[in-house]
């Protein structure tokens, strides 16, 4: 008899994993936008570092490596130069549309 899938015997999923190109960070990146929740935007530039290297995206925005993380974790509040910088970094660029 096969033996039943239990969700601790599932992988743990990693978004970050997912993002292998700039259109996947824009696509991931403008969803979280869409929703709307600035602390969520914060950990979606987050993960998308992560998929890229966090030292790249460091050296990239000349911030270290531990204010990186601390910028981009959950219900992290970063500048929008921050921002901003790490959008530049990751190959994407925040673009403000008109809402119809």
């Amino acid at each position: 008899m096969p033996r039943k899938t239990r969700i601790a015997d599932l992988p743990e999923f990693d978004m970050a994993r997912q993002l292998k190109s700039e259109e996947d960070i824009a696509a991931y990146v403008t969803m979280v936008i869409e929703d709307g929740d600035a602390a969520e935007l914060a950990h979606a530039l987050g993960v998308a570092a992560k998929a890229r290297g966090m030292s790249e995206i460091a050296k990239a925005t000349g911030l270290t490596r531990e204010a990186l993380y601390k910028a981009l974790t959950p219900h992290a509040k970063p500048r929008f130069d921050t921002i901003n910088r790490v959008c530049t970094a990751l190959g994407v660029r925040l673009v403000a549309q008109p809402v119809h």
